[in-house]
């Protein structure tokens, strides 16, 4: 096994660590009304009913001496009468204590998926045979294990899998310490985002590698680790599955409508925003026109949209544009008093969380400004499209409610942010910053750039408060939730078109780039040129969104 004197720690340097106490939101939790399993503190996967553990005590951390720097694994704590830990727990030490470990148990009663798959007699659970050392922080002197940890792969019986490492200060831990599952009930796990790297040790988080909407993988809150990277090396881990076709612990109306009155966040617009939101049937109340290729006069839209061809796919033959002379002008500012949020909610990992989607629309993306170094130029036409739709996701803790992180959506790409690095206002309310034209998400105020950073070179995305703000507690209108079934929540005729909300206009925007760099310091245009390159290829030219029904994210996860 490999050996690493900067992890090893003698005994007169260990430190005394106080078990640590989770995160918790800014205000209390609200009850929330009755439902089937949402928020009852247990959820049933089929076989197995898991239980969330976010109390932890200390085993062993990779820096005792700066409580800032590298890893701490625990063990998880409050279990349950009849429940068994299924692995340990790892947390940065640069982070409040935020996560959690599933412990489980056969579950009391059989759920319908006993009924849709071959029935077994096995036990779902079972002790390891033995574990496989792999990894541990000292060159093995049995005299100097004081302050040494100690990585065990549990060793599964044929038929079942391991989801989870244990974590030892010494000795080998008891066969009955962990539990494997058995393989039906597990699904195919990966490695998340590096937590910890240094010489030949890497600790990951996992998640599940099928997600989304209609992925049954359950995240265990567990992590991997690797004494070596090695591509192509299949995870030693598994997660869980949930095979209860009710996803029982998915909130019903109700519990969406609590939800959303809770934790909707306020969005503010910049002070300078000229290119305002408004609702869909504004919009379509005040002259939005549909288009069918080869006309050159458009049809106007139903207040519901009715009219609308559904379904289908973006195949270039129907758009959407804005009426023409003054009414084009007024319409492109938005209409604030108008604008809502809409909601799809879903099922996220297996049916442990709940994703609320929230969809803003605005008539008009305006055009971009760069910034290049201390210069800000203001582009002409580049950025600027015909009609603009961004969300931001909630994703919410079906074992309690609790919000446990927003995905920001950020022109192409986007980033989840934990619960802890969110800013509140009135109470478990969180702040949503949009950028100015673009309306790209951010958590907190500032200027982002999107290029290059660390050259001060890119185009600008300028958040901050304002008196232009969307409540979206009040202000919404719950658009989707498959999972409730059909007929329970009506879908908007709108939201079945699957084609462009603006038409496509190429321009040479190439020529408005090159004239900007033929003006800067030679020094300056390589570097620039370079970014220019990497931008995407929207910023060349207008070209209406889809609706959100037709974006990746509708069923899928978000991405990163």
């Amino acid at each position: 096994m490999f050996g690493c004197e900067c992890f090893y720690r003698k005994k007169m340097d260990l430190l005394p660590l106080s078990d640590p106490e989770p995160f918790s939101l800014p205000a209390p939790l609200p009850q929330w009304p009755h439902g089937q399993g949402f928020a009852s503190g247990k959820l049933n996967l089929g076989e197995l009913e898991v239980v969330k553990i976010s109390r932890f005590k200390f085993i062993w951390s990779s820096n005792l001496e700066d409580k800032k720097i590298g890893v701490t694994f625990y063990k998880p704590v409050g279990i349950p009468d009849g429940f068994y830990i299924l692995g340990h727990y790892c947390q940065s030490n640069d982070q409040p204590l935020r996560g959690f470990v599933l412990v489980a148990r056969e579950a009391p009663s059989k759920s319908e998926a006993a009924d849709f798959s071959t029935r077994v007699t096995s036990p779902a659970l079972r002790e390891p045979l033995d574990y496989t050392l792999a990894w541990k922080s000292n060159d093995g002197s049995e005299g100097s294990l004081e302050g040494c940890g100690f990585f065990w792969l549990p060793q599964p019986p044929e038929g079942y899998k391991s989801v989870g490492y244990l974590v030892t200060s010494s000795k080998k831990p008891k066969l009955d310490n962990v539990r494997c599952v058995r393989a039906d009930l597990t699904d195919r796990c990966e490695k998340y985002r590096v937590m910890h790297s240094e010489f030949s040790f890497r600790v990951w988080s996992t998640r599940p590698y099928h997600r989304g909407m209609l992925g049954r993988g359950v995240s265990v809150g567990t992590f991997s680790c690797i004494s070596d990277s090695i591509p192509g090396l299949e995870l030693p881990l598994s997660c869980l599955k949930n095979l209860d076709p009710s996803l029982h612990g998915m909130p019903n109306c109700d519990q969406i409508h609590a939800l959303i009155n809770h934790y909707g966040p306020t969005f503010f617009f910049h002070p300078d925003e000229i290119y305002l939101p408004s609702s869909v049937s504004w919009f379509f109340e005040n002259g939005a026109l549909l288009f069918r290729k080869g006309d050159s006069v458009g049809e106007p839209i139903d207040v519901g949209g009715s009219n609308l061809p559904s379904g289908g796919c973006n195949d270039g033959e129907f758009w959407i544009d804005l009426p023409s002379g003054d009414q084009r002008k007024t319409i492109k500012l938005g209409n604030l008093a108008s604008a809502k949020l809409y909601l799809h909610v879903k099922p996220a990992l297996g049916g442990t969380f709940t994703d609320i989607a929230l969809w803003i629309f605005c008539p008009f993306n305006g055009p971009a400004t760069l910034k290049v170094g201390i210069m800000n130029i203001a582009l002409n036409k580049i950025g600027q499209h015909v009609c603009d739709w961004e969300h931001v996701t909630l994703r919410i803790c079906n074992f309690t409610g609790e919000l446990w992180s927003i995905y920001f959506s950020q022109h192409s790409g986007g980033v989840w942010v934990n619960a802890y690095e969110l800013e509140y206002t009135q109470g478990n309310k969180a702040i949503i910053y949009s950028s100015r034209n673009g309306h790209a998400s951010f958590s907190h105020p500032g200027t982002y750039i999107q290029g290059s950073a660390k050259l001060g070179i890119g185009i600008r995305n300028d958040c901050t408060s304002s008196n232009f703000y969307v409540d979206s507690s009040t202000h919404y209108e719950l658009v989707a939730a498959e999972y409730l079934g059909d007929g329970i929540v009506a879908e908007p005729g709108w939201l079945q078109f699957m084609r462009k909300w603006g038409p496509t206009i190429v321009y040479d925007s190439r020529t408005e780039l090159d004239k900007i760099v033929h003006v800067l310091p030679v020094m300056l245009q390589s570097s620039v040129k370079n970014i220019f390159d990497k931008l995407p290829v929207e910023l060349y030219g207008e070209e209406g969104p889809t609706g959100p029904k037709e974006k990746n994210n509708w069923v899928g996860d978000e991405r990163g």
